[in-house]
């Protein structure tokens, strides 16, 4: 298990140094920021002190020297246009999107495990084919339409929760929360429902091929046979021996939502990452970017490897191959 553990972290660290490159790389040979953010009327000393504020005036290998020394020391520069530490400014709208993207994936473990299992273990019932049936809706609408669908249902037409917001918080540990009060809870709803609509989808899919799957091995034949309670069946050797694939995707999911709630959290005003992202990169705001790309990589490596590790141990055959080989 240990070796299994030290080669799963050295693929980890491999993967943060090649996508720290392509970060780089990709984003400071892109645009000039010193075209939106210094004034052309300035005159010619105005803008060269400007850019030498800004850090532009070296070599493009001595920046990337510099941006891989402010890594292994956590400063990721300065931004642009807010003038503050800019990991220091992704991280204070970090807990919002981290909040909102757990309670996200939340409903999908709730609804997506049991709704799958119920398609699957009774597949020809009526009940199955509208969970299926709901499944494709979720797979097949845009985000921001179903977003705009539940604002119109449940904010405009029946005016039972709030449309846009974080509403009220809480401090938990000093991290402001929404969802440890009613106001901040209501707010949290609709976004949160909105985010995890594909996600259960995709859990309920993968819940209902596993269930029919592992519904026709012999163990469970034979613990039927034995008279083991239908209850007991479906709770230990069927709703264990499924989690294994639904764990990975779910593991590989939480990255994507943490990532990629951008769109959620413009059709519903929620103040996380997503906004700052989209505001920096119109104003070319590179350490703002960067330092988003680089917390996003971290996040889905870091994931990633939690989840290999969850899975070795759900399934002891997969750390015993990684050995052999």
């Amino acid at each position: 298990m240990l070796a299994y553990l030290i080669r799963r972290f050295g693929q980890s660290l491999l993967v943060m140094a090649v996508m720290a490159t392509i970060v780089f790389f990709g984003l400071y040979m892109v645009g000039n920021p010193v075209d939106l953010l210094i004034n052309p009327e300035d005159d010619l000393a105005a803008q060269e002190a400007a850019i030498r504020r800004l850090g532009l005036d070296q070599p493009i290998y001595i920046q990337f020297l510099q941006f891989l020394k402010g890594i292994a020391t956590g400063n990721l520069g300065v931004s642009f246009v807010h003038n503050t530490p800019a990991l220091e400014l992704i991280l204070s709208r970090l807990p919002a999107t981290l909040e909102l993207a757990f309670f996200a994936m939340l409903l999908a473990i709730l609804l997506g495990i049991p709704l799958g299992m119920i398609a699957g273990l009774y597949p020809s019932s009526p009940g199955s084919r509208v969970i299926m049936g709901g499944s494709i809706i979720g797979f097949s609408t845009p985000n921001f339409w179903q977003g705009l669908m539940l604002i119109m249902l449940f904010a405009v037409f029946w005016r039972v929760l709030p449309s846009g917001g974080r509403g009220q918080t809480t401090d938990l540990f000093g991290i402001p929360v929404s969802f440890l009060t009613l106001d901040g809870l209501k707010h949290l709803i609709l976004p949160a429902l909105n985010l995890a609509i594909f996600k259960i989808a995709l859990v309920i899919r993968l819940s209902r091929a596993g269930t029919s799957e592992v519904s026709l091995q012999d163990y469970v034949k034979y613990a039927r046979a034995r008279g083991l309670s239908e209850k007991r069946i479906v709770g230990v050797h069927i709703l264990k021996n499924i989690l294994i694939p639904v764990v990975t995707v779910l593991g590989l999911e939480l990255g994507n939502v943490i990532a990629f709630a951008v769109v959620t959290e413009t059709v519903f005003a929620w103040p996380g990452i997503g906004k700052l992202l989209i505001d920096s990169i119109g104003l070319l705001d590179r350490p703002v970017v960067v330092a988003y790309m680089m917390l996003t990589v971290f996040m889905f490596v870091m994931i990633n490897f939690f989840v290999d590790m969850a899975y070795s141990m759900l399934d002891p055959r997969i750390r015993i191959k990684a050995g052999k080989s």
